[in-house]
């Protein structure tokens, strides 16, 4: 590995590390396209798809675990919806770590697509930000429902390489109803469960190359926990918009590779 080469990795963890902790995600949603497209432009090899999606796995429970101990502090970090999530996703995305070895990459990049359009349409859905500043004292929503969510979600994400933020905050907002922070850190800590799953699958597959990944998480841990600090200090209106126009922003570059 050069010289130049880290420092783009540091810089790509330490970007993606502070949007992680603003935005309650594990940084698949970024990480999986700046790492797949911008290489080529500076000059670097590409980087095959498979160890993407391993390097997002390990990137993203780092930095989620950095994040989330400061939202964990806040109030913010719902213990009984993180366990109901986290454990189902965490069973069905290491089943799908395992299987998405054997998956073409085009179906993978399909895959994820249609998520992050599935995502980027829901955080469009107009809602009313009275809760949002709630804390998780105050919450309460549906196990079952929630449960469902867990089980199908975690398979996808398990086969894509990523925590799964991008979709379960707009699920958790528009389907289980919770307000906007405690979506945020809860999220954080859900997303620990299926990375860690889809972390174990990756590293026993052979999909993560370590030394490209100690690169990235040396941006990522630090950073992290500076964009929680930002964002407990950031409108709920504004931290949704953001979330929203960076998943479709990605959705339509994966969707516009797929058709072309």
């Amino acid at each position: 590995m050069t010289l130049e080469f880290f420092l783009f990795l540091t810089l790509a963890g330490a970007v993606v590390g502070f949007f992680s902790g603003l935005l309650g995600i594990g940084g698949g949603i970024l990480m999986f396209p700046l790492l797949h497209y911008v290489p080529p432009v500076f000059g670097f090899d590409p980087i095959g798809v498979k160890n993407i999606t391993g390097l997002t796995m390990v990137q993203g429970f780092f930095a989620s675990l950095s994040a989330m101990l400061f939202y964990q502090k806040q109030g913010l970090v719902h213990k009984s919806l993180v366990l109901t999530l986290g454990f189902s996703l965490f069973l069905s995305s290491l089943a799908g770590s395992f299987i998405s070895r054997a998956v073409p990459d085009k179906i993978l990049l399909f895959i994820f697509g249609a998520l992050a359009l599935t995502a980027a349409a829901l955080m469009f859905l107009p809602r009313t930000y009275g809760r949002d500043d709630h804390t998780e004292d105050m919450v309460s929503f549906p196990r079952s429902v929630a449960l469902v969510i867990g089980v199908t979600v975690g398979f996808l994400i398990g086969l894509v390489g990523q925590g799964g933020a991008f979709i379960t905050i707009p699920l958790m907002l528009y389907v289980l109803k919770i307000p906007l922070r405690v979506a945020l850190g809860s999220t954080l800590a859900i997303g620990l469960f299926s990375a860690t799953a889809g972390m174990i699958g990756k590293v026993a597959t052979g999909q993560v190359p370590f030394a490209m990944a100690g690169a990235l998480l040396l941006g990522a841990v630090p950073v992290a926990k500076a964009g929680a600090w930002v964002s407990k200090r950031t409108k709920t209106l504004y931290l949704r918009w953001l979330l929203a126009i960076i998943i479709s922003i990605t959705a339509l570059k994966i969707w516009a590779d797929l058709l072309g």
